[in-house]
């Protein structure tokens, strides 16, 4: 339902739900679609995946949406917005397609392999005047909500210290994750884009410096040609050190381990993951010896940054200067990697 008191221009934005198509339908594009499409506030128009079975199934959530060959017959059909969910070596190349063309884009973490290319895309949209969103899942708990919130409005103080983990006892499978050129590095570019973002965005996206990284591949210093599957990476927020670790495949004893933990002059402030879940998270706030909860599973938020993304397309199309920050992320993620 239109908000009547909304300005005049996003009122007639909204009063046409944008269409949206839907590039690379594997799970997680599926998921996004679903979230999406449960908010009211846009419609499935196309749908493009190399999988005859990942594009029945997508049909499946959206049957009236067209089932289409490539990207270019997406972008020449009657859309508003495309959501890119295909391995990430594409991923740069075809938002900027999409933004060139006038669409609105929504993609998957990493928007880029390298800070260049992420940067490439923030220009794009800047040019087209489009919304630009990515997938940056974890700012969207419930439990990293409380704990943002803490950090602030300055309950916590200063903060000086940030842990962020994420190892994760499984790894991808799909050949291309391990392939550099095309996945633009290992868990770092993989699992710890959400680490550096979660500490950037928390703390209002500080100045970083004096980054300092390890990574290695089955125990060993990585190699040409290899991707990390265990780094150590730490640097300065601001005034607050950070210390980063992520993996694949760790032995970790059980199938996740997640952290991000804020520490203040005045308290202190963590979400982790339930008993290995990638899934359910608790916040506590932390105040010398004691702990106080801030937040309990269970919390749909796996698809909550799409559905966000997709109710403020129907508000507006135009770009959003909060895109500018992901290139933050990007640029550490370079540094780490020492590109």
């Amino acid at each position: 339902m239109i908000d009547l008191d909304e300005n005049l221009p996003e009122v007639l934005e909204q009063a046409v739900k944008p269409r949206i198509g839907f590039l690379g339908t594997g799970w997680i594009g599926r998921h996004r679609m679903e979230a999406m499409l449960a908010t009211g506030a846009v419609e499935a128009a196309a749908i493009c995946d190399p999988s005859a079975d990942c594009a029945r199934e997508a049909s499946s959530v959206a049957p009236a949406a067209q089932q289409v060959a490539t990207l270019e017959a997406m972008l020449d059909s009657d859309v508003d917005a495309i959501v890119i969910a295909t391995p990430s070596a594409l991923h740069a190349e075809q938002a900027i397609r999409a933004l060139e063309a006038g669409k609105a884009v929504f993609c998957q973490k990493p928007l880029g392999r390298t800070a260049s290319e992420v940067e490439a895309v923030i220009a794009a949209a800047k040019a087209a005047d489009r919304l630009l969103g990515v997938d940056l899942s974890y700012r969207h708990t419930e439990a990293m909500r409380h704990i943002a919130d803490l950090v602030r409005t300055g309950e916590l103080g200063d903060i000086f210290g940030i842990d962020l983990t994420f190892h994760n006892a499984y790894g991808p499978d799909k050949p291309w994750f391990y392939d550099p050129a095309q996945s633009g590095g290992g868990c770092v570019v993989d699992l710890g884009v959400h680490l550096v973002d979660l500490a950037l965005w928390t703390m209002g996206f500080p100045e970083v410096s004096a980054v300092d990284a390890r990574l290695t591949s089955g125990g060993r210093p990585l190699e040409p040609g290899a991707v990390e599957d265990y780094a150590t990476a730490q640097f300065k927020a601001g005034s607050a050190q950070v210390r980063l670790a992520c993996s694949w495949r760790l032995n970790a004893g059980r199938d996740a381990v997640i952290e991000a933990a804020f520490y203040g002059t005045k308290g202190g402030a963590a979400l982790r993951n339930v008993e290995g879940s990638f899934y359910d998270f608790t916040a506590d706030r932390f105040d010398g010896t004691s702990a106080t909860r801030l937040s309990d599973p269970p919390d749909e938020w796996g698809a909550r940054s799409a559905a966000v993304w997709a109710k403020q397309l129907a508000r507006s199309p135009r770009f959003d200067e909060e895109a500018v920050h992901f290139l933050r992320s990007a640029e550490v993620l370079d540094r780490i990697y020492g590109r």
